[in-house]
């Protein structure tokens, strides 16, 4: 495809904003849960910023932040990738910045611009600023702090990712390209074609040139589909080339399986974490991979370059992340425990009941005086006649030293 139809492809994803954000809450009437905020910073990229904080979220949440692709808004890749629903799930913040048409006219996030894929600068310092907003707001952890995205969203997490690492536990890139390989439009563009291999240290000193920053680097996840015809699927293989070289990582990979029936590669670091992983979607053309979740739960819904797939790439990513620990939602009480009247905690540890009734048992035994060896008669003494035990005297002095009855 030539550079002019590449040019007028994107031209036209500006009419398909409609369908792909707009459409799939229309024909399925899905109100978005997103929540827009208007004041974060300086916003040098003027982006906008929506986020959603579930109210199941836990203390000093995660915050993952969500990318969309050209043509999408983040409330129509929210409701198409599932991930607020996912945030409601496992108790994380969610933040999902968008592009306006007056940046881009295809509503790509223009991760080719070097004014807006440099650190403190464009629209990557605005997606900082609404990070710092939603820590400042809400309390979260910042070494939880997660970014992913498709497409466009996808090249634009491998400059978030570059540009500010030190802000990023792990990210993941969907159908995306590596960080530094355009400056322009056109190189864009030929890069989304042909995907010319570069060196791995070429690669890997684009990210540490990107900051000041000496490491520990994020862990990064790879998706792609091997039929993509929109961004060539070598992309994936120089992303991965990219951070295995920033990690210092073999080019072999250390595992090789499949997940889902999707084949996976992964490798990781000294203490046995997994740092890179790579899925290839075979067969599947550009898109977000959807499917169900661990429990069989479907999670998204199909549109305009999100594909029902068999896979969940949303669950997939957020378990790579560390999030798929499911909140615990508090159990009503039963009818029953409305009739047991409410005391007040015990203070005092509660006593072990077979030491209380053992030396009750054995009326000879005396547990206020410890016992002292008795001299042996010259004679056997005739041996007195046992008590009976009193049982109810020992059960009551049981639950008297017990705490259980006065």
């Amino acid at each position: 495809m030539s550079l002019a139809k590449n040019v007028e492809f994107l031209r036209r994803l500006t009419k398909l904003n409609g369908v792909v954000a707009h459409g799939i809450g229309a024909r399925h009437r899905v109100r978005s849960p997103l929540v827009e905020t208007t004041a974060f910073g300086t916003n040098p990229g003027a982006l906008r910023m929506f986020s959603f904080v579930p109210g199941s979220v836990l203390h000093r949440p995660a915050l993952v932040v969500v990318l969309h692709g050209c043509g999408q808004t983040a409330a129509g890749y929210d409701l198409g990738a599932g991930w607020s629903t996912m945030a409601k799930r496992y108790g994380f913040a969610l933040l999902m910045p968008e592009q306006q048409p007056s940046n881009n006219a295809a509503g790509c996030f223009n991760w080719f611009n070097p004014e807006d894929a440099a650190r403190d600068h464009g629209e990557a310092c605005s997606i900082r600023q609404m990070i710092a907003r939603m820590a400042a707001d809400h309390g979260i952890n910042r070494r939880r702090v997660y970014v992913t995205g498709l497409s466009a969203g996808g090249a634009m997490t491998s400059v978030m990712l570059a540009t500010y690492p030190e802000v990023f536990a792990a990210g993941a890139v969907i159908a995306g390209l590596p960080f530094g390989v355009a400056d322009n439009m056109r190189e864009a563009m030929r890069g989304m074609m042909q995907s010319a291999p570069r060196e791995a240290t070429e690669l890997g000193n684009a990210v540490r040139n990107a900051s000041k920053h000496k490491g520990p680097w994020p862990k990064v996840s790879v998706w792609h589909g091997s039929a993509d015809r929109t961004v060539n699927p070598g992309n994936a293989n120089e992303i991965v080339k990219q951070w295995l070289d920033v990690h210092h990582l073999p080019p072999t990979p250390m595992s090789e399986g499949t997940v889902d029936g999707y084949p996976r590669q992964i490798w990781w670091n000294a203490d046995g974490e997994t740092v890179v992983e790579s899925y290839t979607i075979t067969d599947m053309a550009h898109g977000t991979p959807l499917g169900a979740a661990d429990n069989g739960q479907r999670i998204g819904t199909e549109g305009a370059f999100l594909i029902e797939a068999g896979i969940s790439s949303s669950y997939h990513i957020a378990h790579f992340f560390g999030l798929t620990q499911r909140v615990q939602p508090p159990q009503p009480a039963s009818p029953s425990a409305k009739l047991i009247p409410q005391v007040s905690p015990v203070a005092a540890p509660m006593p072990d009941l077979a030491k209380v009734l053992w030396p009750l048992t054995t009326l000879d035994h005396h547990p206020e005086a410890p016992s002292k060896p008795q001299p042996q008669p010259k004679k056997a003494a005739r041996p007195k006649p046992r008590r009976a035990i009193d049982v109810g005297a020992v059960i009551t002095r049981a639950l008297t030293a017990a705490g259980l009855m006065k």
